[in-house]
């Protein structure tokens, strides 16, 4: 008894000390995508109908063998019967039918074949359709993830701005004290201690909803979820593509978006083929065997078997099927088709044009996010110049608290946007390898 009661407790020891290190560790951005991918309800539809799509494609090949069935029948009759006129006696009857049939399409306007590669290709198509799927989650994941970041980064910066004017307010509580500044300045210092709580308090909400926007992105609970903190070093012009053009060439060529297209035209053939069918005849022969037996009450029949050897037959047929007339169905399915090809080809004209749209406005995106990015690296060292400068300006009297303020402010919201621009280069960059199909969390 002991002993299971020790058993007992090293098992809910281990299952606790094994949720506690699940809430304690941190999730890389790869783990957070393989998280999403294999959780992700949209996926496991696109996958489901995958495996549909399969079986479609073996019931397709099915098709190329022939059809093979047996049937039997067992009937009874009770009830009376004249044997003479006038004569009636009470009869009973049990008959016993059997058959086989086997029967094979010749023929039939290469329908069977075309039916075969459409369900080929919708199997691609899908395919395909579950990789663009993947790639899409796995990008809004890491955005979701350098958001965290973003926000966390924010965080610091706001700290530290709070605990920086929480040491300013000591400091002039001291020189208040010493009689070298007035009162006035305390309430001030308070009054910027305050607001930096209200920032830092803005900024621990922003980082806690980024966090539980991830957590839901990839369908975990969020309670003691945290991320890896990626060292993002401040970005450099070396990584900005100089033409975007090799980026439009390897994406109209690997794109998983035009490879859709290309797979809708293909099948927009293929049902042109399958409605041209319909204008050729079909051939299709069989083979049957049947056989039985009866009894009845009023007669002495053979043995069951002996009927049943005595009544079998074998049958041939061969069955020629040639449209004439149709009432038009054949004619305006093979309209419909074709203009369906048409519409196929226009779908890809317009994905290609569309994709190369995209590209050339995240490259222009990506231009103008450098550009605020290094001019955001520089106002943020002139800002700090400035607000060492009042600080020193400050101290000696020359400069009253607000406009103080005003300078540290200035430098905060510099700070902020430069923070902002760091991490939209990044995401915008990250963008353009994406579509140069380099794995996102590279």
């Amino acid at each position: 008894m002991n002993k299971l009661r020790y058993i007992t407790s090293l098992i809910v020891l281990i299952g606790l000390t094994s949720e506690v290190q699940a809430q304690n560790r941190k999730w890389s951005l790869k783990e957070c995508v393989e998280m999403a991918l294999e959780n992700n309800i949209s996926i496991k539809q696109s996958e489901n109908n995958l495996k549909s799509n399969e079986q479609d494609v073996k019931a397709a090949k099915g098709d190329f063998l022939p059809s093979f069935g047996a049937n039997l029948s067992q009937s009874a009759n009770f009830g009376s019967a004249e044997l003479f006129s006038g004569n009636f006696i009470d009869r009973q009857f049990y008959s016993t039918n059997a058959s086989l049939s086997l029967n094979q399409t010749i023929f039939n306007g290469f329908r069977t074949l075309n039916t075969f590669k459409q369900s080929q290709l919708n199997y691609e198509r899908n395919e395909i359709e579950l990789r663009r799927l993947q790639d899409d989650i796995a990008l809004n994941v890491a955005n979701a993830y350098l958001n965290v970041l973003f926000n966390k980064e924010n965080l610091e910066t706001a700290q530290s701005q709070y605990d920086f004017s929480q040491s300013q307010l000591e400091r002039v509580q001291e020189l208040v004290d010493s009689g070298v500044q007035p009162l006035s300045n305390v309430y001030d210092a308070q009054a910027t201690l305050s607001g930096d709580l209200q920032s830092l308090t803005v900024a621990q909400n922003n980082h806690h909803i980024s966090l539980l926007t991830l957590a839901q992105l990839i369908l975990i609970p969020a309670d003691g979820f945290d991320v890896q903190v990626i060292e993002v070093d401040d970005p450099s012009p070396s990584i900005m593509y100089n033409d975007v053009s090799p980026i439009i060439d390897y994406a109209l060529e690997n794109r998983n978006e035009i490879k859709i297209a290309n797979k809708n035209l293909e099948l927009a053939d293929i049902n042109i083929k399958l409605s041209k069918a319909g204008f050729f005849p079909s051939i299709s022969m069989g083979y049957g065997f049947n056989s039985g037996a009866n009894f009845s009450n009023l007669s002495e029949d053979n043995s069951f078997f002996q009927q049943f050897n005595d009544n079998k037959g074998h049958g041939l047929n061969l069955n020629v099927n040639i449209p004439i007339f149709s009432k038009f169905r054949n004619k305006t399915a093979l309209a419909k088709s074709r203009l369906q090809k048409e519409n196929a080809i226009l779908e890809l004209n317009r994905a290609r044009l569309d994709l190369e749209a995209t590209i050339q406005r995240a490259f222009v995106d990506t231009q103008a996010s450098l550009r605020s990015y290094q001019a955001s690296l520089a106002a943020v060292e002139a800002r700090k110049l400035s607000f060492s400068n009042a600080q020193e300006r400050y101290n000696i009297g020359a400069l009253n608290s607000f406009e103080l303020e005003q300078s540290r402010l200035a430098m905060i919201n510099a700070k902020a946007i430069l923070i902002n621009a760091k991490y939209d280069f990044i995401f915008k960059t990250k963008v353009l390898d994406f579509y140069l199909g380099k794995a996102i969390f590279e």
